[in-house]
């Protein structure tokens, strides 16, 4: 998978096109990832006394939730574009990532 926490991305398919965010989270085993602000679902939580002084803490919030990582392509740093990624070695021996668009590191 070529893409990784903290990348910054963009959502090329589905209900969130065009928005970008931050990945916060990469799950290789089921090509998803979790982007930031992106594909929000609303969670019922059990209420529970375990808030500050016995605080009730629950009921419906928002989350984000895992998109498949073909709906988001990573965002070139110079351009501010979205470009696909490919592998290239540096100088130094090292498997790194490039923009394929401008052949520049990640």
């Amino acid at each position: 998978m070529k893409i990784k926490k903290g990348d910054h991305v963009v959502v090329t398919a589905g209900k969130d096109k065009g928005a970008t965010g931050t990945v916060i989270a990469a799950y290789p085993d089921k090509n998803k990832v979790l982007v930031q602000g992106v594909n929000m679902i609303k969670i019922n939580k059990k209420v529970t006394n375990q808030g500050v002084r016995g605080a009730k803490e629950g009921g419906i919030t928002t989350q984000e939730a895992p998109i498949h990582v073909s709906n988001v392509q990573l965002v070139d740093p110079e351009t501010k574009k979205a470009t696909r990624v490919g592998y290239s070695v540096n100088e130094d021996g090292k498997k790194v990532r490039v923009s394929r668009a401008s052949g520049k590191e990640i």
